[in-house]
């Protein structure tokens, strides 16, 4: 039997930003790891997610997820190596995906871990586009803005894990147009030539209203929301009449320090009979089999493309945290442990 680690490293909050995060609002600590009791399993991470949504959990407010505490461990999407089990249907050398991220080992109850096949996916992909930013891509674009084929769809961050996924699915199920923004023409060209965008922009070459009007001549029916702000007033103005908004996020804003820019034109939602629904993807578990039925064939057949971008060793962690927040990732941004 393999002597287990006496200890490992996790990354605390230990100061909550203001405004952008700074690396001094992040330390790496060494705490004892201890054989797990029963019930429990003890898992060396491989793999963990850092995502968008993990900078409002670092303000002391009060959201859909806590807040992280300060002076204790982040947590967030992660797959590892079972290395000790004291629960019955794990064993050694299984994968699990669980939520205990940002940290070298975690010990937890192995009724929050499920069991995750590396021959039909890398591992990886469970946190990316079989993972919640998949399903999130999934419902928000199948279920809140109940997409039918014929639509014509426009993605913001439609580069990242979660947009670059909404595209494809949008142009999979018969869209009729399929446009994306993102931050660089490189990923502008990613999006056309890779994943089947019909037409993408970089909206820092440009306001985004004008150059989203000549993306879309005959306007938009479904707007996927990943960045607020100038985008999604470009998009009120460029839906068609009942057209739906799927409100996932807002990451323009999400380091402002003074209050966020609403929409000037939201007016325009009442003659246009807009529907503009926000959600969260943890609301949305009754389609995961479905969705991975799905989308797992779309990725065995080719038809369905993603990107991840990795961060090697655990000491990286916060800078690849920060460089999710700076667009330097193309689709899924990931912690890689496993070297």
């Amino acid at each position: 039997m393999t002597a287990l680690p006496s200890s490992g490293r996790e990354w605390h909050l230990v100061a909550r930003p203001d405004g952008w995060p700074d690396p001094e609002d992040f330390a790496l600590r060494e705490v004892p790891v201890e054989a797990p009791t029963a019930g429990r399993i003890l898992v060396r991470n491989l793999y963990f997610s850092v995502d968008p949504y993990m900078r409002g959990r670092m303000n002391d407010v009060k959201s859909y997820v806590p807040p992280f505490q300060l002076d204790a461990p982040m947590d967030g999407g992660a797959v590892g190596e079972v290395i000790a089990s004291e629960a019955e249907g794990f064993a050694v050398g299984d994968h699990v995906l669980h939520g205990l991220g940002w940290r070298e080992y975690a010990s937890l109850p192995a009724k929050h871990a499920k069991k995750v096949d590396g021959s039909l996916a890398p591992l990886s992909a469970y946190l990316g586009v079989l993972g919640m930013p998949g399903l999130t891509a999934y419902a928000g674009l199948l279920d809140v803005a109940s997409f039918k084929p014929g639509d014509a769809v426009f993605v913001s961050g439609a580069a990242g894990a979660v947009g670059s996924e909404v595209g494809q699915i949008a142009r999979l199920k018969g869209a009729s147009r399929v446009i994306g923004s993102a931050g660089s023409d490189e990923k502008v060209k990613l999006l056309v030539d890779e994943y089947g965008f019909d037409a993408a922009f970089n909206y820092k070459n440009g306001p985004v209203a004008e150059q989203l009007k000549e993306a879309a001549p005959d306007g938009i029916d479904v707007y996927f929301d990943n960045v607020g702000g100038d985008h999604l007033e470009a998009a009120l103005g460029r839906l068609n009449q009942f057209g739906r908004v799927a409100l996932c996020g807002a990451i323009a804003q999400y380091n402002d320090k003074g209050a966020p820019t609403g929409p000037r034109n939201l007016a325009l939602a009442i003659g246009k009979r807009l529907r503009l629904q926000g959600f969260i993807v943890g609301d949305h578990s009754d389609v995961q089999p479905q969705f991975v039925d799905e989308v797992s064939g779309w990725v065995r057949s080719g038809e369905l493309k993603y990107n991840e971008t990795f961060v090697e060793s655990i000491d990286n962690g916060v800078e690849g945290f920060l460089g999710l927040l700076r667009g330097e990732n193309t689709g899924k941004m990931i912690i890689d442990l496993s070297r």
